[in-house]
């Protein structure tokens, strides 16, 4: 009898225990900026490994209908967090919307400008007189513009066009002889596992300042820090696992969504994007900012110039 008595309470303490630990987790919702890829390693890992429920979290993923819209969600206050990309962060907020940055996923550029490697184009300006495909009407162009000015050319030089989606097949197919907007670790190997080998021109070797790919975007408004600062922990966690444990952590990844993650596209993407996650996801260059943000004003894509100090707060 005390032997069932004696189990029946250490049952309910660890009942209790257990709501406890569930009450005292908070929920945030993030939107991703696309669907699951392994630009989103940390995150998933970090899920996946529990290091989000070890720092109080329970983080409700979100992949978005329309890749255009997490940030404005954000900053309407119906999602926590999103990821975005530095420049559409700055050009959000010099359009007045309350986002700030808290944390950087990708922490080097990943859109490159790339043409079939068959010795027909080897440097930028050999792009004079071609056609070149691009995804993102404004921001690419200004982009375009300013490789172009490396090598004394300008956008008059080349026919621009608006290919869409469909920057790969553009450019195998020869529609075009160049396209801009393909990241450096996802169209190269999509287009080599197709049979075409890929020559890559930098924006950040031609004039355009570096920054950081993928970024978090809260809401300027209504962010919780201690939540952000917890999620940071988490992040940061998540990629010291994953850069120590590339293969292992390659498997938990795949784990999360086999169906659509376990392919070779992915795989090589995975390898090609471990050195780019952020090692200090909290940690941050104003100046970097800064340096962008004045680039952006400079081709009139911006026109206000924000200032860094206020929609990039520090974090830990």
């Amino acid at each position: 009898m005390k032997k069932q008595i004696l189990i029946s309470v250490m049952a309910l303490l660890v009942s209790v225990v257990s709501s406890h630990a569930i009450a005292a987790q908070q929920t945030m919702t993030l939107m991703l900026d696309w669907f699951v890829n392994p630009n989103h390693g940390p995150i998933i890992i970090a899920k996946e490994r529990g290091y989000f429920k070890q720092h109080g979290l329970h983080v409700k993923i979100q992949e978005p209908a329309d890749p255009s819209t997490p940030s404005k969600l954000v900053a309407a206050g119906k999602v926590d967090m999103a990821v975005s990309y530095q420049p559409n962060l700055t050009i959000d907020v010099a359009a007045g919307l309350p986002l700030i940055r808290s944390a950087t996923l990708i922490a080097t550029p990943l859109n490159t400008v790339f043409v079939l490697d068959n010795g027909k184009i080897t440097s930028i300006a050999d792009l004079k007189g071609k056609k070149i495909g691009i995804s993102n009407p404004g921001n690419e162009e200004a982009a375009v513009g300013t490789i172009l000015a490396d090598a004394g050319l300008t956008v008059s030089d080349v026919k621009i066009i608006n290919v869409g989606w469909a920057l790969s097949s553009s450019l195998a197919s020869g529609k075009v002889d160049a396209i801009s907007g393909g990241y450096r670790n996802f169209e190269a190997n999509q287009l080599a596992l197709e049979g075409y080998k890929t020559k890559a021109f930098y924006p950040e070797e031609h004039g355009i300042p570096a920054y950081d790919e993928l970024v978090f975007v809260a809401n300027a408004k209504k962010y919780d820090q201690q939540k952000i600062e917890a999620f940071n922990a988490a992040i940061q966690q998540a990629t010291t696992y994953i850069i120590n444990h590339p293969k292992k952590s390659w498997q938990e990844f795949v784990a999360y969504a086999p169906d659509t993650l376990d392919n070779e596209l992915n795989k090589r993407a995975w390898k090609d994007t471990l050195p780019r996650f952020a090692l200090r996801p909290a940690a941050v260059d104003l100046k970097r900012y800064d340096d962008y943000a004045q680039f952006l004003y400079a081709h009139k894509m911006i026109k206000t110039l924000p200032q860094a100090k206020n929609y990039v707060p520090i974090f830990h």
